[in-house]
């Protein structure tokens, strides 16, 4: 048990070793530079981890590993929960049926795609595949730290995730508003979009939040209800993530059962628990009953907890755990970035236009 007497020292030295990286990394997101590129301590985080993994993993106590795996696992939980304070009902109510139908459109096909395309078409294993789709379809980073404890996968597997998240969702930021100024504003019938539409579009098909903020920020002159709609249908996405991962934890255990595998802790019907608590949550914020600076407050320390899970996923990718995978990763999040670009814009003029 890591709280046991004999484990508690270096349980809480693991945690604490986390926690400074973790500050690290939100210092580093502070800069003005990595603002402009839209990378999140999460992300940051990681990548900290990643390096400590392939270099200075054997140089610290392993009393401390329990510490590191706890930050991994019951933190994350944790955070997850807290999420449900960056989210009202109300603002799924005000973005309108249109918006929540693209949001709800683009998740649900995007994950059987992403989850298609890599094990049936790259030939990856069912947890790497079902989590860069996640990440995809969902929030990215934190839609992949979601995903984890349901899929109960290795930590390696949820770097390679991350990281196509972070490649492909880069691309979208400075792709979108360049598509945005040369073709969708300039033309005309099907190709162009009112403010609202675009908004809608980038909300519904851009991985990160961040990445959805910068977009609408970096379009001169944008007006306010593209913004507005962006983030909005973001967030519907976003609170999308407790009834997905309810609905893959009863695809696992059906899976299981009907592949004959025997009952074991792999196979059993899994029940996110956190993501339960997590639209509690929602609701409870959504009565607005604690005062919004001590909300903000809140999200800070859940961001700060997000990143030490990260930064403790990261310090369990070993480099030589990769192989074998070959590009398959880039291809299935490539798969995935075509479908969110195209077949999203398709998607958000359909629904746009006819409800």
């Amino acid at each position: 048990m890591p709280f046991s007497p004999s484990n508690r020292k270096g349980t809480l030295s693991g945690i604490f070793f986390v926690a400074i990286f973790a500050a690290a990394a939100t210092f580093i997101s502070d800069f003005s530079a990595v603002k402009a590129l839209g990378l999140s301590p999460l992300v940051i985080g990681i990548v900290m981890g990643i390096f400590y993994a392939n270099t200075l993993h054997n140089q610290t106590p392993d009393a401390w590993q329990n510490g590191i795996t706890f930050s991994g696992k019951k933190i994350l939980r944790f955070a997850i929960v807290l999420y449900g304070f960056r989210i009202t009902f109300q603002q799924i109510a005000e973005v309108g049926m249109d918006g929540f139908l693209v949001s709800l459109i683009m998740l649900s096909s995007t994950l059987i795609i992403g989850s298609w395309l890599g094990t049936k078409i790259f030939g990856m294993d069912k947890d790497t595949s079902i989590l860069t789709a996640s990440g995809a379809a969902v929030c990215g980073a934190a839609a992949v730290l979601a995903t984890e404890p349901v899929l109960k996968a290795q930590e390696h597997k949820t770097a390679i995730a991350v990281s196509m998240v972070v490649l492909f969702g880069t691309i979208s930021m400075f792709l979108y508003p360049v598509l945005y100024t040369t073709i969708i504003e300039n033309a005309t019938g099907f190709l162009h979009m009112s403010a609202r539409e675009f908004g809608i579009y980038v909300g519904g098909t851009i991985h990160e939040v961040a990445q959805v903020v910068a977009v609408p920020a970096s379009v001169p002159g944008a007006p306010k209800e593209m913004a507005d709609a962006a983030v909005i249908v973001k967030m519907t996405r976003v609170i999308m993530i407790a009834p997905m991962l309810i609905v893959l934890g009863l695809y696992l255990a059906w899976d299981a059962r009907k592949g004959g595998e025997e009952r074991n802790e792999k196979t059993k019907l899994v029940i996110p628990w956190f993501a339960v608590y997590f639209i509690m949550v929602a609701g409870f914020n959504s009565l607005q009953l604690i005062p919004q600076p001590i909300v903000d407050i809140i999200n800070e320390v859940d961001t700060f907890l997000l990143t030490m899970a990260m930064t403790a996923l990261g310090m369990g990718t070993i480099f030589s755990k990769f192989k074998g995978l070959g590009l398959a990763p880039i291809y299935t999040a490539l798969g995935m970035f075509i479908w969110l670009v195209v077949g999203g814009f398709v998607v958000t003029k359909l629904v746009v236009e006819f409800i």
